[in-house]
């Protein structure tokens, strides 16, 4: 690579500074280290693709290395579906390592930390630990036990790892710096007890040891040169080299911790603890549930190895933790199935469709593209009869000026078939059509070259011909969250914001080609989206994932919610504005029912904050958002914020303004108290009778 011209980002740059300085080429190793105590994640995805990446850029190899040193938490599953993962992203690694490997020459090192004098046994309480550790902004203070014997702490740590004393009664703490700023530096633990089943080592061990000290001395074991993490361990850095310092050999390359920011993901998760959450209350049907932002997870929706590597290509590596939109990871599954799955039809709402003047028993087997995107993927046969399903929507009895479907009167061509036009309907008991009859033009077969068939017409249908279609169970995903940070709201569990229509099933009708699909087969539902052929489908019952749809629905709504609120406020100023009281509140009530419809809670908390400002209008929408949205409340606010909207709405000139914070107010028990001198002094000073009714 350092030949090459090209912009490297800030990791490359490190590792091209180092090769600069000396470090020879072929002793560059990476590693991707997971914990084998859940399912991998899309966050995962990308530091695989990071640490895979400069493998493949540098010629040097990767370790795929377990951090099995929790037994409590792992699982050989979790190992199963880790090296699963790895190799459908299109990675093989160098060598498969475990930290159990070293499990013997991290006591042996954690012994001669003993007997230097660099580590201790502590028998204090976690409680009594936690006080004596001081505070980010106090300093620590010696534990009662930091100055035991050598001799005393070399048995004991013999006893513990022989498994003579029972959990949480003593721990090897690193003896570093307790008035240390980094609170790491602290004495850190570096064994616990826990007499635990451990999935390679059985019960051999009693003792395991903790992230920080196993992490940087198994780099160091494996010669890897360069340490990636995300920004949440830059300051375990500290200590990652404190580690190293006291075991280092200058003749073996010594590896270096470097972070970089993790990709989090709009409306999703990505917390292992959350992920297990979901799995173990049943929000979702395991991890791999298609709604999951776990690798497996995406996968059996629909999303391939390519558009997960495009996703990583296209975020890029950064230094600051970002909020990476979701429409972007859906975006590179779009680009990619856009080009390799095949166009096919499916009717997922059904509605029969006669074509009364054409032949009761006749059938046609009509020319279909399989990919206009791809010339090598040819055609295919589609059979055309009589009876057809068309998607209820695609119909209207009595259609607007711009709806391009098909109507009574109006024409629209059928996809690779003819063009045909609405004639009459029939209905059930209850008004609901049953049955829509058109006519066909015999001269207008798609692609036949007659004048007909080139006529323009107002819009083209998908079908399925009734006499051939397959039944198949459709699953229709959607985003987990309605929220872009559902786990980022203090007083908000992340779960109040699960999407409740995340998952809609349906039964539908594919066309017959349909019939033979294996599981991951893709394709077009064409007008519909992306769809993938789910592990639980058989010969027998063919059950398919959304993928993904044509176009970004939730863009489209996001966009439709802020221009509603925007023309919202104003209407404010018309409502203002009017004199006439009755005048005054048909103005409102619409105003109010626009407040109500909107879900995004991020985008109502936005909302309000903005309005909080000198400014009548904008004071009172803010009240009317607070005290009409369904979806936020007082509570959700920093004190500091929500204090200053009803400071400042008591002071209005607004009557309105002032009447709707005292309502909201005294909605809001938490700061009600916080706000009785003010709310005395406007007692005093009011002459609106409504505001005083209500103080």
């Amino acid at each position: 690579m350092s030949t090459e011209e090209k912009a490297l980002n800030f990791i490359e740059q490190i590792i091209e500074e180092d090769l600069k300085n000396g470090l020879p080429q072929d002793k560059l190793r990476f590693r991707f280290p997971p914990e084998p105590n859940g399912y991998l994640h899309i966050g995962h995805a990308s530091a695989i693709c990071l640490n895979f990446g400069l493998g493949i850029d540098y010629n040097a190899p990767v370790n795929l290395r377990f951090d099995d040193t929790n037994p409590a938490k792992e699982e050989q599953e979790y190992v199963d579906s880790i090296k699963r993962d790895v190799e459908w992203l299109g990675f093989q690694w160098d060598t498969e390592c475990y930290a159990s490997d070293y499990f013997q020459q991290l006591y042996d090192w954690a012994v001669h930390f003993i007997k230097n004098g660099k580590a201790y046994i502590d028998s204090q309480s976690s409680e009594d630990m936690a006080i004596q550790k001081g505070t980010p902004t106090q300093p620590g203070v010696d534990g009662p036990f930091r100055n035991r014997s050598i001799e005393e702490n070399l048995d004991l740590f013999e006893r513990m790892k022989n498994g003579e004393f029972p959990d949480g009664t003593h721990i090897l703490r690193a003896k570093i710096d307790m008035t240390s700023t980094n609170m790491l530096m602290r004495d850190p633990i570096m064994y616990r007890i826990l007499h635990k089943h451990h999935h390679r080592t059985s019960n051999d061990w009693c003792i395991y040891p903790m992230y920080d000290w196993a992490h940087g001395e198994s780099d160091y074991l494996e010669q890897i040169s360069h340490s990636f993490c995300t920004l949440e361990f830059l300051p375990h850095r500290e200590l990652y080299d404190w580690f190293l310092d006291q075991i280092f050999d200058s003749a073996k390359v010594r590896p270096k911790q470097r972070e970089f920011a993790r990709r989090n993901l709009s409306h999703t998760v990505v917390s292992k603890r959350k992920l297990l959450q979901l799995v173990k209350e049943n929000h979702v049907n395991g991890w791999d549930d298609p709604r999951m932002s776990t690798i497996s997870g995406l996968r059996r929706r629909g999303y391939t190895a390519t558009s997960l590597r495009s996703f990583a290509t296209t975020t890029g590596i950064a230094k600051r933790d970002n909020l990476i939109d979701v429409s972007v990871l859906e975006f590179c599954i779009r680009e990619d199935l856009n080009k390799i799955a095949p166009r096919v039809m499916a009717v997922l709402d059904p509605v029969k469709l006669v074509i009364t003047n054409y032949p009761v028993d006749k059938e046609e087997w009509l020319d279909a593209e399989n990919n206009q995107e791809d010339e090598s993927a040819g055609f295919r046969k589609v059979p055309f009869s009589r009876e057809l399903y068309i998607e209820k929507e695609d119909f209207l009895e009595v259609a607007p000026a711009k709806f391009f479907r098909l109507s009574i009167g109006n024409e629209v061509r059928l996809k690779n078939g003819y063009i045909i036009k609405g004639e009459s309907v029939v209905k059930d008991s209850n008004g609901n059509i049953t049955e829509i009859q058109a006519t066909y033009d015999t001269d207008s077969l798609s692609g036949s070259g007659t004048e007909a068939s080139q006529r323009k017409v107002s819009g083209t249908l998908h079908w399925v011909s009734i006499s051939h279609a397959i039944e198949a169970e459709v699953r229709l995903y959607d985003r987990l969250f309605i929220d872009e940070a559902p786990d980022a709201h203090k007083e908000k569990d992340f779960l109040e914001f699960v999407n409740p229509e995340s998952l809609k099933i349906v039964t539908g009708f594919v066309e017959p080609s349909l019939k033979d699909v294996k599981n991951e087969d893709k394709f077009q539902f064409q007008r519909l989206g992306y769809f993938t052929v789910d592990k639980d489908s058989s010969a027998s019952k063919l059950v398919f994932n959304k993928t993904v749809g044509l176009k970004d629905a939730w863009e489209e709504k996001g966009k439709k919610e802020e221009n509603l609120l925007m023309n919202t406020l104003k209407e404010i100023n018309k409502y203002v504005k009017e004199k006439d009281e009755n005048a005054a509140e048909i103005i409102l009530k619409p105003i109010i029912e626009n407040i109500k419809s909107i879900d995004n809670y991020s985008l109502i908390i936005n909302t309000i904050i903005k309005n909080i400002k000198n400014d009548n209008n904008a004071l009172l929408f803010a009240n009317l958002v607070l005290k009409h949205s369904e979806k936020v409340s007082a509570k959700d606010f920093e004190t500091d914020v929500i204090s200053k909207l009803y400071s400042m709405s008591l002071k209005s000139q607004l009557t309105s303004v002032r009447i709707l914070a005292i309502q909201n107010l005294k909605n809001d028990s938490e700061n009600f108290s916080n706000f009785q001198t003010q709310l005395a002094e406007l007692k005093n000073t009011e002459k609106n009778e409504k505001v005083l009714e209500l103080l």
